[in-house]
Order: C-alpha cells, then sequence, then structure tokens
C-alpha cells in the first residue's frame, strides 16, 4: 500500500529537483576538498561555536551545538580533529548516535561573519587521556571528546545570515519578549511541584557551577 506524502505537491527526484532550481556555478562544484588546509584551520581557531549534526542507525537526525573559548576544538592534523565533551544533561544524543552510526557534519560559525564552514566526516568517541589533556580548561580535562576523521570541506556562503540579521543587533528581539527556556522546559518536563521559577534557579545553578 502506498503511503500519501503529508505535503502535497512534493519533489519527489533529483531530476524534478533540478529542474526547479537548476545547476551549481563551477565555482560551487570545486570549492570542496578533502583535508584541514591552513584556511580551515584558521577558521576553527578562531569559531567558538559550531553545531554537530549525527543520526542513529535508523536514520532518525539530530543537531546539537558545542560552544568555548575561540579555538576550543582540536585540530590534530590535516585529516582529524577533537571536539571536547563539556558537561551537559547527559543525555548523550549525539554520542549514542555515533556509537551506531559514524557519519557526522559540523557547521562552524564565527560572530559577525557571515560565511560558516562545513565538515563532513565520520566520527567516534574517545577517551585518549593524552589527547583530552590537550582540551583542558580550569585544571578540568574534558572526560570523553568526539573524534572527526575529515573527508569533506568546504565554505558555506552568507546568504542565510544576511537574509536573517543574525549578526545586526538592529534586527534581534527585545530581550523581554524573547522565549522564556525556563518557562519552555517546565511546561514540556510536567514535573510535580517544579515550575518555571524551580527550573530557572536549576539553570541558573547549573550554568554557575558546571560549565566544566
Amino acid at each position: 500500500m502506498k503511503i500519501e506524502p503529508t505535503f502535497p505537491n512534493t519533489v519527489e527526484t533529483v531530476e524534478e529537483l533540478r529542474e526547479i532550481t537548476g545547476k551549481p556555478s563551477e565555482l560551487v562544484n570545486n570549492k570542496v576538498i578533502t583535508y584541514l588546509d591552513e584556511h580551515c584551520r584558521d577558521f576553527i581557531t578562531k569559531s567558538p561555536f559550531l553545531t554537530i549534526s549525527t543520526a542513529d542507525e535508523s536514520g532518525f537526525c539530530d543537531v546539537s551545538p558545542r560552544g568555548d573559548t575561540a579555538g576550543f576544538v582540536y585540530v590534530k592534523n590535516e585529516k582529524q580533529l577533537i571536539i571536547p565533551e563539556r558537561p551537559g544533561n547527559k543525555r548523550m544524543d549525539s554520542m549514542r548516535n555515533i556509537l551506531s552510526n559514524p557519519n557526522i557534519g559540523l557547521l562552524f560559525l564565527i560572530p559577525g561573519l557571515g560565511e560558516t564552514l562545513r565538515i563532513n566526516g565520520k566520527a567516534s568517541v574517545i577517551r585518549d587521556e593524552e589527547l583530552l589533556e590537550k582540551m583542558a580548561v580550569n585544571g578540568k580535562r574534558p572526560l570523553l571528546g568526539i573524534g572527526v576523521d575529515v573527508e569533506e570541506c568546504f565554505i558555506h556562503c552568507a546568504k542565510a545570515f544576511r537574509r536573517s540579521g543574525l549578526w545586526n543587533p538592529e534586527t534581534w528581539t527585545e530581550k523581554e519578549e524573547l522565549p522564556k527556556g525556563a518557562k519552555i522546559l517546565a511546561a514540556h518536563a510536567k514535573l510535580p511541584n517544579v515550575d518555571e521559577e524551580a527550573v530557572g534557579k536549576l539553570l541558573e545553578k547549573s550554568y554557575r557551577e558546571k560549565l566544566y
């Protein structure tokens, strides 16, 4: 029995997609390299934030943020890098996915810069103390890290950032109008006797005491 698509009038083939969008330019086709050259390494050194995309064995996807002082990702050589695993909520979504499916995608950002660096490859969960010690902060080394064997590197253009005005403070929502994380978390968790105020206190305590 054929299952009807959730959305009507969808694109079903690559050929149909290309008929609508056209083909990439020669510059775009040629921009992918397979190693961390001096430009990629410089970008990573200046980046304090990246997102990690992984999927489990069934293909269920996850995107997770990672951030620290610029240059926190350790470049081991031109084909390998390591992302330290700092204290978090202990869900370990990315690492659990990696254990069953090593494919990984990274997106490095630099505040104020529209272009981003995309890196794809194969990942593993590492516990090598000597390597992890290189990423210690305040005398605390990460317990684990995500090691990436690099397969593709390329620069992504700034159109999304220009459209969104992401780095332009004039486009930002007023602070008092921003969504409240504690309120959302309390509503989703629905724990007895745990309201927005209680969740807010837990979050602030964690932010103060458990960054490393």
